[in-house]
């Protein structure tokens, strides 16, 4: 296993490239060697490439071929003409800690390939030639995309097609513009989990949407912060999807634009959305497709435990055949709560019961927050217990939060108070608890606590509400740790809503 060196401004590539001192300068040079398992190519940070890299060459499982970064300061980059980084049929292949800007293509491209893994990569402004877009990978299976940034891309921010095994967490994407440009677009594929991102077209020059799922087959999104774009999650003729715990909003530039929806390109079955909040937007959920279009089957769409708040349409509308229930949703006065065409209404398909309908959801939230608290009083004595908040719980080694308590030593700056991170320690959601250090992860599945909101944190002279943003690292089956395990707490002041 050989450690390869690149350095733009210092190397040669008449050097052996396996010293620091003797650092190839070209990627080029790179795509002539024939790469084994194992091997590791690090480009230097502060470097610059003006080429295309292409990976010609397979890892092996356990022995991934390794691209990244050595030394201190920015991020190595890659500029290019066409795809930033380019390969046909190479597997057990990991990206990591470089950057791609202004490539003509996409930033990343692989076509037939497998096991690769995509990691703390920024990316900006690829696709300029408008041919392509960021982040595409065509033919395979298990793709993971984790921890890294897109932003100002040409194209979809993430385009995916035909893989079996998809996992993209804890990603920022932000503004993939173009005519046909969504946040993320998978088609065709299976297997997949969408978990911890947060992704936003507020200010995208494209009118279609955040998410677009075409066909998925066992797919997750959860945990994921959806700003923005014509629509929030398209979801068409999948099996077996689950859309939880997700926050979206800002779905605003037509009439018809809505946070979820499914039935229109074919038939669709075992979806469930549930714990979302959906917000600021047109229509929450629908369950819809263009007149004169096919009769697909809708089964089984299992709406419930949402909360719906300022929407212009409906929380629910179903105006194709469909069967499912929604329920046990909370729906702020003032936004609808269910658009039915009558014809569902008299098959009786679609049924509707115990949701219901409150004056404000902040305060009805933090109401619901305060019962819960009480509840778990005696848990909360327990002194390895540092935080507490609905039905998570959080846990530390030695009892205490390694970076101050609950919201002191925070800034109140633009009216926001955060809460920092509790050491290496992540959260997961629904009962799950991930405690210890990095490759070091215990799971407790009966972890059953969270954090306890204190508005006498509130700045002096100000009232306001609070609400709650929570994302979750996750330890892979590698024991790759993704550093995301934040916990905050948004503290939003009256003086500053006017």
């Amino acid at each position: 296993m050989t450690i390869y060196y690149v350095n733009s401004a210092t190397g040669s590539d008449d050097n052996s490239g396996t010293g620091l001192k003797s650092a190839f300068a070209t990627l080029s040079k790179v795509e002539s060697l024939q790469l084994k398992p194992g091997d590791s190519v690090l480009l230097a940070k502060g470097s610059v490439f003006n080429e295309q890299l292409d990976i010609k060459f397979s890892g092996a499982q356990g022995a991934p071929i390794k691209f990244g970064s050595y030394g201190t300061g920015a991020a190595p980059v890659i500029h290019s003409a066409g795809d930033g980084i380019h390969s046909l049929y190479a597997t057990n292949i990991v990206i990591e800690n470089i950057k791609i800007s202004n490539a003509g293509g996409a930033a990343i491209y692989g076509g037939n390939v497998s096991n690769w893994t995509v990691r703390n990569v920024e990316v900006d402004k690829s696709g300029v030639s408008g041919k392509s877009g960021s982040v595409t990978f065509r033919t395979g299976e298990n793709i993971t995309i984790e921890n890294s940034k897109i932003s100002g891309v040409h194209g979809d921010g993430v385009w995916i097609e035909k893989i079996n095994g998809v996992k993209l967490l804890n990603n920022t994407i932000t503004n993939s513009h173009g005519p046909l440009a969504d946040g993320v677009q998978m088609n065709d594929s299976s297997n997949i989990l969408i978990r911890g991102n947060h992704i936003d077209q507020t200010n995208a020059a494209s009118p279609k949407g955040v998410l677009t799922l075409i066909l998925p087959v066992n797919a997750v999104v959860e945990d994921n912060v959806l700003t923005g774009g014509g629509f929030g999650i398209s979801a068409q003729a999948g099996k077996t999807v689950a859309i939880r715990g997700n926050d979206i909003s800002g779905f605003h530039g037509y009439s018809w634009s809505f946070a979820v929806a499914l039935g229109e390109t074919g038939n669709a079955r075992d979806y469930d959305i549930s714990g979302n909040h959906i917000h600021d937007g047109a229509w929450g959920v629908v369950v819809t497709a263009p007149i004169g279009s096919p009769n697909y089957a809708r089964t089984n769409i299992n709406v419930h435990n949402n909360t719906f708040d300022d929407l212009s349409g409906a929380a629910l509308k179903v105006d194709r055949p469909a069967s499912g229930s929604f329920h046990d949703n909370t729906v702020e006065s003032g936004t609808t709560a269910t658009n039915i065409s009558p014809a569902i209404i008299d098959a009786h398909t679609f049924t509707v019961s115990n949701n219901h309908i409150v004056a404000n959801v902040e305060a009805t939230t933090l109401a619901a927050a305060d019962v819960k608290t009480a509840a778990v009083t005696d848990a909360a004595a327990d002194p390895a217990v540092v935080a507490v908040h609905d039905n998570l719980k959080i846990l530390s080694d030695n009892g205490a939060p390694h970076h101050g308590n609950l919201l002191e030593n925070d800034s109140s700056d633009n009216g926001t108070l955060s809460l920092r991170r509790f050491g290496n320690e992540t959260v997961g959601k629904h009962g799950l608890t991930l405690t210890g250090d990095y490759g070091d992860i215990h799971v407790d599945r009966d972890g059953n606590y969270a954090y306890t909101l204190d508005e006498t944190k509130l700045p002096d002279g100000h009232s306001g509400h609070v609400s709650e943003n929570f994302s979750y690292g996750i330890t892979d089956a590698t024991g790759h740790h993704s550093d995301t395990d934040m916990l905050t707490v948004f503290v939003h002041l009256d003086s500053l809503l006017s």
